[in-house]
């Protein structure tokens, strides 16, 4: 196993939104279906995340209180996966960028820090979010820790009874964290339904925003520093360019992490990796769809399976979201990216093959990232190519356990 080291991170993000193929299109306002203005998210984000969402600028300057934070784990390595390589007998070489190492074990810190700094420096005392599988939560939970913040966290109900642990993470960063939907308890939740739980409290308080973990133009603009870093160590690995970066995707954030700092070249194939039971870039339409189920985020240009849908309940939480980032989406839509789904048996089965070949156990979400540069390396091997595949290992899987139980034990559903 390689480890490739940079001695300093990024100072600017990378905004794609310039040299996108084709333009975006607008956000609308969820009453008036009219282009939203920046005034029409004042009540829920601050100015300062609002100008990033449509920022013309290519290159962002990270401010320097948020860089001392994130060098608390930044740079993360990149690592070669030789022994990955071995087992496969492939001929292609396969890099993973490590973002297990964070404070809260996965990429979801990277944004987290940025959105608690703008929301402090505009005398905001309190956030609430949603999360899933609970990385986003935890994240921010660290986050507003740093600021001296409160932090209420509406988890999905199904992921709150299944990772009791993450819960315990997020309180004892100081986080309250209560199961969504909060008005139906028998429902396993979704994270459309949380969103609305979170947008509903925030509304309702002056000293209070609302954070997203994904999807929003700002939140895969602060995750670039993902790829930024991961291009300058694979020219340390003697490496021209990846010719293929994956990572899983649910809003977006963690695979625009790592790929939009590749995006303009076109050399380098973009793939998306989602669940079968949640295939929103594969099997939904590119439509304005609600953020939320409740019809109170504004409306996104996206793939969606529709504000209503509501996922089986799978150990990949993360990964349960109706719609798409709308820049993930338009990469779709524009052909420069590509998106594949695999039932969750196949990502686990990957997981396992990894955690034996690397030592590391990966978070469900992660376990279809890794799925899919398993399989670009056995087409490799058929072909002999000598293909360097380039995938983000988001996050460890130490506090989901008992999807490997249930996965080691037979009782997984292929969902």
């Amino acid at each position: 196993m390689t480890r490739y080291h940079l001695n300093e991170m990024p100072d600017a993000w990378y905004n794609a939104i310039p040299e996108l193929p084709e333009p975006m299109q607008p956000p609308l306002h969820p009453g008036t279906r009219e282009p939203l203005g920046p005034d029409d998210l004042t009540p829920l984000f601050p100015m300062g995340l609002i100008m990033q969402e449509a920022s013309p600028d290519v290159w962002v300057s990270i401010p320097g209180e948020v860089i001392d934070i994130l060098r608390m784990w930044r740079p993360t390595p990149l690592v070669r996966a030789e022994r990955l390589e071995r087992m496969l007998g492939t001929p292609a070489r396969i890099y993973f960028k490590d973002e297990s190492v964070s404070p809260a074990g996965s990429h979801k810190p990277n944004t987290a820090v940025p959105q608690a700094f703008y929301n402090q420096q505009e005398g905001i005392k309190r956030l609430t979010t949603e999360t899933g599988a609970g990385q986003w939560g935890t994240a921010l939970s660290f986050a507003t820790a740093q600021f001296d913040m409160e932090c209420k966290v509406y988890m999905v109900r199904s992921s709150y009874e299944q990772k009791p642990y993450r819960r315990i993470l997020m309180e004892t960063w100081g986080g309250e964290v209560v199961p969504s939907p909060v008005a139906d308890p028998s429902s396993p939740g979704s994270l459309g339904l949380a969103i609305s739980d979170a947008v509903a409290d925030a509304a309702q308080r002056e000293d209070t925003h609302y954070a997203l973990g994904s999807v929003l133009n700002h939140v895969l603009l602060h995750q670039t520093v993902i790829g930024l870093e991961a291009r300058d160590q694979l020219k340390l690995a003697g490496e021209e360019r990846p010719d293929v970066v994956i990572a899983p995707c649910g809003g977006g954030s963690n695979l625009g992490g790592i790929a939009l700092p590749f995006m303009t070249d076109r050399d380098v194939r973009l793939v998306a990796v989602e669940p079968a039971s949640c295939p929103t870039l594969t099997e939904g339409t590119f439509e304005y769809d609600f953020g939320d189920t409740a019809g109170m985020t504004p409306l996104l240009p996206m793939y969606t399976l529709g504000k209503d849908f509501m996922p089986p309940t799978i150990h990949a939480g993360g990964l349960r979201y109706h719609g798409d980032s709308p820049i993930i989406s338009a990469l779709v839509k524009a052909g420069r990216m590509e998106a594949v789904a695999y039932p969750q048996g196949k990502t686990f089965e990957a997981a396992v093959m990894f955690a034996n070949a690397e030592g590391r156990i990966p978070a469900p979400e992660c376990g279809h990232g890794i799925r899919a540069a398993i399989d670009e390396a056995l087409a490799a091997k058929e072909t002999g190519e000598e293909k360097v595949i380039l995938f983000n290992y988001c996050g460890h899987g130490f506090l989901d356990l008992a999807a490997y139980d249930d996965y080691n034990n037979g009782r997984l559903i292929d969902g």
